[in-house]
Formats: C-alpha cells, structure tokens, sequence
C-alpha cells in the first residue's frame, strides 16, 4: 500500500493551506475544523490516515523497530503536512481570532455562517443516491447539534490533570465531527481559556513548563481520542456511507444555532443569545461576509470537479 495519496509539491502547499484552515476554524467556538476538511476533500483521507497510524499493523511495526516499512506504508507526508499547518493556525492565528471574537464577533460569524450553510448544499451533493431513509438521518443529526451547541456551560470544572486529558478526547472528537465544534465544546467543559492561554504563552519564559504541561496533558487527551473516534467514523463511512453523510450534514445543520452572527454576551465565554440584527452599516458588511463565505464554497467545490475530472481524463479513467 502506498504511504500517501500522491501530490505535486504544489499539492502539499496546498494541504499545507488547508490544515491552516482547518486549525483557524478549530480556534474559534461555534466552527467546525471538521467541516473544513469536509469542504475542503480531505476528510475522508484524514479519518484513513488516523486509522492507519492507528492499527495494530502500525504499533507491531513500530515495536519491532522495522521503521523503514513503516515509513513506506503510511501516510506520513500527508499527516505531517497537515498537521504543520493547524499547528501554524492555532500559534499564529489564536491571538488575532480571539480579538476579533472580542470585537467583531458578527463579522467573523458571518463569514463562517456562509461557509457551513453552502457546504451543507455542497456536502448533500456528494451522495450517491437519495433515499428517503437518509431524511431522519438528517433530521436527527441536526437536532442533536442544535441541542449541544444550546447546552449551558459547566461553572466549576474540576482542576485536575486527568479533566484536560478527557477534555483534549473530547474536543477531538468533536473536532473530527463537521458541524460540531472542539473549541466549543472546551467552552461547555470550561477549558478553553486554559488551552488557549498555554498555546499564546508557551514560549514566555515565566509560563514555560506549566503551560507545557497543560498541553501535553491536552494532547494525550487528543490522541486517545482521534485514535478510537476516527477508527469509528472511518468504518461508517465504509459501511453506511451516504447515512453517515446525511447525519454530518445534519449536525452543520444544527451547528448554524450557535455561529449566529448577532448575539447578546460573550463568545469566549459561552453564554451568549441569539437576537434579530439592527439594520445599519455593519448588518450589510456581516451579509456581505456571508455571502462571501457561500460563494467562496460553491466555488471550491466547483473547482474541485473540474480538477477531478480532469484528473480521470488524464488518466484514462
């Protein structure tokens, strides 16, 4: 089995790009990195790889030190490649989003609101036959995201190592899900500002080795996470794939609550309320921004037909 789906060094500046997309969305709570990756074409791929990495195959290789088969086996471009890229989002990007979540929490919204309600179209065009099975599978997806991006979140998180490894599980978890969000969801547990704190002063001499620690404890949480969620999702996709896309699509679906361009309260904090916009200057930029968003999508997507069936074209598909 080849180690990586093969790519120009074009096509790794280019997942390069998309993992810092898909790190920039997974900063800001209310939006997906999953779905990023769903619009994007790499999702599916991603669920693979972790699974790859993850298999018992991987850890007899590793363990008998037959490191060069490893190397040829699994998708290391593709996953370091990727991964550079969140890391590059969430070092670089946490301090600009936070502010702009402080200050212009309606036009950030607004961009990503356009975002997800296009790929929701552009996710459901990638069934490959409707049934109407598929309809509660939706309906039900979306009423579950609607109800946990509703929840209220948790005051007095305990101040334990072992909470930030299950909050990093389940953030993860969450993350991987389109239309769920890990930055979210670490509001719910009431670790995000903890998370978020460690990544902008890690390298502050004073705060070094504890906000280390606290992501080292967060990242444990996330690999014991990624490792059994995407080996789920990854055979869901392989059995039930169109019910499963139905379902994700649902959860971007529900998700639309929480991302809400104009809200009473704070962002960062979770404990915010939906409300009906003013109509001034800023209601037509926050529109604008959303349109942007959906165009921005439809246009993704159409690209990507074209480059696919160039691609099978030139190959003689």
């Amino acid at each position: 089995m080849e180690n990586s789906k093969k790519r120009s060094f074009a096509g790794y500046i280019g997942l390069y790009v998309i993992g810092i997309i898909v790190g920039a969305a997974d900063v800001i709570p209310g939006v997906s990195g999953g779905t990023m990756a769903f619009i994007l074409g790499i999702y599916e791929e991603l669920l693979d790889s972790i699974r790859r990495f993850a298999s018992g195959d991987t850890v007899k290789m590793l363990a008998s030190f037959k490191l060069k088969e490893a190397y040829r086996k699994l998708p290391w471009p593709f996953m370091a490649v990727l991964l550079l890229g969140i890391a590059s989002a969430s070092v670089l990007l946490a301090r600009p989003l936070t502010w702009m979540l402080k200050h212009q929490v309606a036009f950030i919204l607004a961009f990503f609101f356009g975002l997800i309600l296009a790929s929701i179209v552009t996710v459901l065009m990638r069934l490959s036959k409707f049934s109407w099975p598929l309809v509660p599978g939706f309906a039900a997806g979306a009423a579950v995201g609607w109800l946990i991006v509703g929840m209220k979140t948790i005051q007095s998180p305990p101040d334990a190592w072992w909470y930030l490894v299950i909050c990093g599980a389940v953030a993860i978890c969450a993350m991987i899900l389109p239309g769920i969000s890990g930055s979210f969801i670490l509001l719910l547990m009431g670790r995000y500002y903890a998370v978020m704190d460690a990544i902008r002063s890690l390298f502050a001499k004073a705060t070094f080795l504890a906000s280390l620690q606290t992501l080292l404890l967060f990242a444990a949480g996330v690999v014991l996470g990624v490792v059994s969620f995407s080996r789920l999702l990854s055979w869901m996709f392989k059995r039930w794939r169109d019910l499963t896309i139905a379902v994700l699509a649902g959860f971007m679906l529900g998700s639309l609550r929480k991302i809400w361009p104009w809200q009473n309260g704070d962002v960062l904090k979770g404990n915010t309320a939906n409300v009906l916009p003013q109509i001034d200057g800023n209601f037509w930029i926050a529109v604008a921004l959303a349109v942007l968003g959906f165009v921005l999508v439809v246009v993704i997507e159409l690209a990507a037909r074209y480059f696919e069936k160039r691609r099978k074209v030139v190959g003689g598909e």
